[in-house]
């Protein structure tokens, strides 16, 4: 069936009617053998994404995942920086996003040609960029970076050598501090990390005093120091499991809640409260992928992503440089 392209880039998905009785996991794992295709689903994806996910990580678990497949078709259930990675490293596979829309707000903060303008001011500084960028922000960098590994990436690069280090601030400023390095920051940041409260969180704290506060370092200072523990997704994750403390307040995008809630039954999560009406903090741009829209976009194979090959060439040298310093660090599997 041919499927017209302006379906899907008014929308940004494909919008054709689902028989309302259809079984949707059932469906989608059909369709993953008749196409040996591979589900990749980032934590802050919605419940049912992740629970037919053939993998579920963070940036750098995927970004991993995404380089080893022998899958033929690898569809991504997150945002669009995250497909265009699994692009740049697998450009022989076809690479599909549910909804071209699911964008990112850190990437949107650090427009290519003005950050171009930026570094050719300051040509003796190192470009480190975390991987929440978009492609053409990945070939104007050095090497790339995750929160997971930013610490090691950090490290490896001689301490007389000037950092420029895109685009998250907060990021940026935290790892100054745990590192002792001076890095020049861009100006950017997460929306979901941005906004949550600290008054909210100290009154939830007062409400349920046994429960550890644990936080992903996109958030601001100040919440980062009320944190009891700081980590990227996976160690948020990991933390959870092997920590003593039954009750954890989690500073983070909420979709990370249903793995950690599945992996220690007996402990309770609390969503830290962000600085408007909600009582959680979700993405909007993670949360526009659905099983519905997951289903169409395997079926019939689209929205794909596309990129030209000098831009993947050049996207590319920052990721293989990441990956080898990771894997020099022992980050990798």
């Amino acid at each position: 069936m041919n499927i017209a392209f302006d379906k899907i880039s008014e929308k940004g998905f494909l919008d054709i009617e689902i028989n309302p009785g259809l079984d949707l996991f059932a469906e989608i794992e059909q369709l993953k053998k008749e196409k040996n295709a591979i589900l990749l689903a980032h934590y802050y994806q919605e419940p049912d994404i992740q629970d037919v996910a053939d993998y579920i990580g963070d940036s750098l678990g995927l970004a991993q995942k995404a380089q080893q497949t022998d899958a033929d078709i690898i569809v991504f259930a997150g945002v669009h920086f995250m497909a265009e990675t699994a692009k740049i490293l697998n450009p022989g596979k076809k690479v599909l996003l549910p909804d071209l829309k699911a964008g990112c707000s850190l990437a949107d903060s650090a427009p290519a040609a003005i950050f171009k303008s930026f570094k050719e001011k300051h040509p003796d500084h190192l470009v480190i960029s975390y991987i929440n960028c978009t492609a053409e922000i990945k070939a104007l960098s050095d090497i790339i970076c995750t929160s997971s590994n930013a610490e090691k990436i950090i490290e490896s690069v001689p301490k007389n050598q000037p950092i420029l280090f895109a685009p998250d601030k907060n990021l940026g400023a935290y790892l100054n501090k745990k590192t002792g390095r001076n890095m020049l920051l861009w100006n950017g940041a997460c929306m979901v990390h941005e906004i949550f409260s600290l008054e909210k969180m100290t009154k939830l704290k007062i409400r349920h005093p046994e429960a550890k506060v644990i936080a992903h370092p996109e958030c601001e200072e100040a919440v980062l120091a009320f944190a009891d523990y700081i980590g990227s997704t996976t160690q948020l994750l990991k933390y959870s499991e092997t920590d003593k403390a039954t009750q954890f307040i989690v500073a983070t995008e909420t979709g990370i809640l249903h793995q950690m809630q599945q992996n220690s039954p007996f402990k309770t999560f609390i969503p830290a409260p962000p600085d408007n009406s909600c009582a959680c903090n979700d993405c909007p741009h993670m949360k526009l992928n659905t099983l519905e829209k997951l289903y169409l976009c395997m079926k019939y194979e689209a929205p794909e992503i596309k990129m030209e090959e000098n831009l993947r060439l050049a996207a590319q040298k920052p990721m293989v440089r990441m990956m080898e310093i990771s894997r020099k660090a022992g980050l990798l599997g």
